[in-house]
């Protein structure tokens, strides 16, 4: 077969199998889910947390049923581009780097990123107050990434986890000294908690548009253009209709999600 006809034929076939799942009345969402408020699981095992509530409604708007495929965060994008679900729904940053990988619907909220450690340490978000200290981040995630290119070369040791509640239990053993965090998780995940005493955010949100990203979007296949106009416009109408204030005030508290 000529190269043209096999280009042909992958695009007919790619075509195909966009149509085919946005005719299904089932959207699978792909997602790590052990970073509470955002998704977590139930004493039961049930799914639970912003990010699974808000998904819910945006397949109910769509008319579809929400399926969720569990994988780690750093699986997330190879995952996706497996097809192994159509769309990643797990606190996923949209940023530059995972831009050049996949596709991102609107951003459906934002929220800050900040340091948590042992108050009264003097520690501070910066290389200079972090140098020769361990700093516990996702593996995979905004937070590593900021905080390589920000810090490692500076004398900071960056320590990759699976589990983020792993990161909380090495922070209150002393194993680390600090851990990069989205305020909401690391506030219900962590500062919430008795065991967390003696532990808050210090200092200011860190800030770097280019790494921590626009906001907080679906990640979709490159080219899947007919879901991704699909979700916008439902993540349109649950912004219209209340429906992620209603969820990030039940989840987050008073954190402005507005995407700025």
């Amino acid at each position: 077969m000529k190269l043209k006809h096999i280009a042909g034929a992958l695009f007919v076939a790619c075509t195909f199998a966009s149509a085919a799942a946005l005719a299904a009345d089932t959207l699978r969402f792909g997602l790590e889910a052990q970073y509470p408020p955002f998704e977590s699981k139930s004493s039961t095992g049930e799914l639970q947390g912003l990010d699974i509530d808000v998904g819910n409604a945006v397949c109910a708007a769509a008319n579809m049923q929400c399926k969720w495929v569990e994988t780690s965060f750093d699986g997330l994008i190879p995952a996706l581009q497996g097809r192994k679900f159509d769309a990643i729904n797990s606190a996923m940053n949209a940023t530059e780097q995972r831009r050049q990988a996949i596709d991102f619907t609107t951003v459906v909220y934002r929220v800050p990123t900040q340091l948590i450690a042992k108050t009264g340490n003097g520690i501070e978000p910066t290389s200079a107050s972090l140098k020769g200290k361990s700093v516990g981040v996702m593996q995979g995630s905004i937070q590593e990434t900021f905080a390589k290119v920000h810090w490692e070369n500076e004398g900071v040791k960056v320590m990759p986890y699976q589990d983020q509640n792993q990161v909380y239990t090495d922070l209150k053993s002393g194993r680390l000294d600090a851990t990069l965090v989205l305020v909401p998780a690391g506030q219900s995940g962590f500062l919430s908690k008795p065991d967390s005493e003696g532990f808050a955010f210090v200092g200011q949100p860190v800030r770097d548009d280019k790494i921590l990203g626009s906001g907080i979007a679906y990640g979709i296949r490159k080219g899947d253009d007919a879901l991704k106009t699909k979700l916008n416009a439902e993540i349109a109408k649950v912004k219209a209709d209340g429906t992620i204030d209603k969820y990030a005030k039940k989840y987050l508290g008073n954190i402005d999600i507005s995407a700025k």
